[in-house]
């Protein structure tokens, strides 16, 4: 990866023992694995997807870089009226912060439109360019504006770029996605009133810190499988796995640096939060339900409007079969064109 650009480059040594570089002629903003190399031959195979292409395999002769289209996934929206740009958004300690947009051609930067900025940032998860048809036809499709962030406490820099967001520095990560909320806002793609958050997991975690650190700049966020009470997150299910990544609240040092990241412990029954939609699993095995269930019901207990769903089946992902992951989504995607257009 070049700045979370999937880069292919060829290696060759002329006449000379001099080494030439070629790079396969294929869009970058996209995900590129090479595979099927062998030595007694220069010829391979390459999948390549993107936003806006589903994966696709290519049979590649390795001399000429000239690509054979063999197979192709549907095409599951019309990615033809969309456009894809990479910009960079500088965090508050200086540090430039990557990021993805997706949005029609035509669209007008008149701060009105509707935006989804999507993150994770933590165990050196890398969140590349990726084929979604919900995304598509739900969201994109009907002029919605995408944009996913690559912060810090992921892997898209290499495991530097993860530990600079691991325990007393959790708050770069957090950081890095308000630094690019506020540069999607700064180009007029969008304002506060139409903007909003989506994360799971530790994507969860993080925009649960969004709403108790950084309302004003959102008005919908969509809080899934979360982790939010950090003071126990460690007793839960797989939490104590996580310490690594998060600290020890039973060290009462570490546990000085968790409490500012922990939302169950920050929410004030002043502040006037944006409607937040939480959604869990009963039988989430990997992040218990109780995160999400006790930040709902402290949010209502202070007179917060919140929304909350509870799938009984699915896991960590929340839907047990496509029909609950299309109920899921269709409202999470309804609920966020009702906050944002």
């Amino acid at each position: 990866m070049d700045n979370v650009r999937s880069v292919l480059e060829r290696m060759s040594l002329d006449d000379n023992e001099q080494w030439n570089s070629a790079i396969l002629p294929m869009e970058t903003k996209g995900s590129i694995k090479a595979f099927g190399m062998q030595e007694d031959s220069d010829n391979f195979f390459v999948t390549y997807s993107s936003f806006l292409q589903p994966s696709t395999l290519y049979y590649i002769e390795g001399k000429s870089l000239k690509l054979l289209e063999l197979q192709k996934l549907p095409e599951k929206f019309d990615a033809t009226k969309l456009k894809v740009e990479q910009h960079f958004a500088t965090s508050k300690d200086g540090t430039k912060a990557s990021y993805f947009l997706v949005m029609n051609k035509n669209t007008t930067l008149d701060s009105k439109n509707p935006t989804l900025l999507y993150g994770y940032g933590g165990f050196e998860v890398s969140m590349r360019p990726y084929y979604s048809s919900l995304l598509g036809k739900a969201w994109l499709e009907n002029g919605g504006v995408y944009a996913l962030a690559n912060i810090r406490g992921g892997g898209e820099y290499g495991p530097k770029w993860h530990q600079a967001a691991l325990k007393e520095h959790r708050q770069k990560a957090y950081e890095d996605f308000e630094a690019i909320a506020r540069d999607l806002i700064q180009r007029k793609i969008t304002s506060p009133k139409h903007l909003g958050a989506q994360g799971g997991s530790n994507g969860g975690l993080l925009v649960g810190n969004m709403i108790t650190r950084s309302h004003e700049l959102f008005n919908a966020i969509v809080c899934q499988a979360p982790l939010l009470d950090m003071k126990r997150y460690n007793k839960l299910l797989a939490g104590a796995s996580w310490m690594a990544e998060y600290g020890n609240p039973d060290i009462a040092e570490e546990w000085e640096y968790i409490k500012p990241f922990s939302p169950y412990h920050n929410l004030n029954k002043d502040t006037s939060y944006p409607k937040v939609l939480f959604t869990t699993s009963t039988r989430d095995d990997r992040v218990h339900p109780g995160h999400a269930r006790k930040m709902v019901a402290k949010m209502k207990s202070m007179g917060h409007d919140v929304l909350y769903y509870e799938n009984i089946e699915g896991g960590h992902g929340g839907a047990a079969d496509n029909n609950q992951v299309a109920h899921l989504y269709a409202m999470a995607y309804s609920y966020l064109f009702e906050q944002l257009k």
